[in-house]
């Protein structure tokens, strides 16, 4: 048997043996390390041909991608970074200039979200492959898991999905933009689908606008009427649970807004409804190609890195309304197993959402 065989899940499956069942599954590890702190790391590895090439990605945008994905990962989990680790795999004739403008985009992206390479190591290898580890604190109240999603929850998105394909799809046949077949694609249209290809935004600053908007709810749940009272104290007077946790789950959807939906749905035991009219598509990928390559790409393009949460309605809409354009709810939790795609005019048959029509490494 050969790893192409059972593939990249089946592969995983199998590694996942030698981990502690209580913490993998995530977009990260949760470690605690004290009362009121737990320690979150995730690695992630880009390699020359098959996540980026010199075709479409410059070192400086080679270096912002392999920052994001891992800070994407972070925030996922409601933690905020403390720092990088960078081991980096070298063919002897890569030129210095390369190396130090990865490190320049990798540096770039990180001081925005106030982060530094702490560390690392580089070895010879036959190709260029760039390994971050990030790592960054949660309160474990604050923990996002993908396991926690309960019925009657409503599926909500921080951002756009599809315009990272579509860039991608600009950046290997740029004689796209020549084709009268897309006179509709304008150049500012066409330099946002490769911006939000090159330079993906993890989304940390969606955390502290969704903690305010939980422990709201939280106080409304449990019938607080004094808000300047701590969280410890309910209404009746007496001491409530500090850690308990938030009522939110979600990842992000660096792999795809449906492998998204699915991983969460299967590690929570639930099934969803979503609504294809519910789905955001950006002005310019309208623009580029017909709806339902867009909602194609909405769904299985990947690397859009925006975060999917599953909460009460009435959080998930005062989120959505805080955000603003490109989030939305999309569907909701269901007690069935089956994950959904439904189409509330019933012009278009049910579809079931799986993870098998995304990338897939072998």
């Amino acid at each position: 048997m050969k790893v192409k065989d059972i593939g990249e899940k089946g592969l995983l499956e199998r590694l996942q043996r030698f981990c502690p069942a209580e913490i993998i599954g995530d977009d990260a590890a949760v470690i605690v390390t004290s009362p009121d702190k737990s320690l979150v790391v995730t690695t992630d590895m880009l390699v020359d041909g098959v996540h980026f090439s010199d075709a479409t990605t410059s070192p400086e945008d080679v270096g912002w991608r392999a920052s994001a994905a891992n800070l994407s990962d972070l925030a996922a989990m409601g933690a905020t970074p403390l720092g990088i680790t960078v081991a980096l795999g070298l063919p002897g004739e890569v030129s210095v200039d390369w190396v130090e403008r990865l490190y320049k985009g990798m540096d770039e992206c990180l001081k925005q979200y106030r982060t530094q390479i702490v560390g690392g190591d580089v070895c010879r290898s036959p190709v260029v492959t760039v390994s971050i580890t990030a790592f960054g604190e949660v309160e474990p109240s604050r923990t996002i898991y993908r396991s926690t999603a309960q019925v009657g929850n409503a599926i909500a998105i921080t951002g756009f999905h599809g315009a990272s394909r579509a860039g991608l799809e600009l950046l290997l046949h740029p004689e796209i933009a020549q084709n009268l077949s897309y006179q509709n694609l304008s150049p500012s249209d066409r330099a946002f689908l490769i911006q939000t290809h090159q330079r993906p935004k993890p989304r940390l600053d969606v955390l502290p606008i969704l903690w305010e908007i939980l422990e709201s709810h939280t106080l409304h749940t449990y019938g607080r009427v004094d808000k300047n009272a701590p969280l410890s104290t309910d209404i009746s007077g007496e001491p409530a649970p500090t850690d308990t946790p938030l009522p939110i789950s979600g990842m992000d959807s660096s792999d795809g807004l449906a492998d998204a939906i699915v991983q969460i749905c299967e590690m929570s035991g639930v099934g969803a409804r979503i609504d294809r009219h519910q789905i955001p598509i950006p002005p310019a990928l309208s623009n580029f190609v017909s709806v339902e390559q867009a909602l194609e790409w909405a769904l299985y393009g990947g690397e859009d890195f925006e975060l999917v949460l599953c909460l009460p309605l009435q959080a998930a809409e005062a989120l959505v309304k805080h955000l603003g354009e490109g989030a939305a709810i999309i569907g909701e939790i269901t007690a069935p197993s089956a994950i959904i795609l439904g189409d509330r005019t019933h012009k278009n048959p049910d579809r079931i959402l799986n993870r098998d029509r995304g990338f897939q490494h072998f």
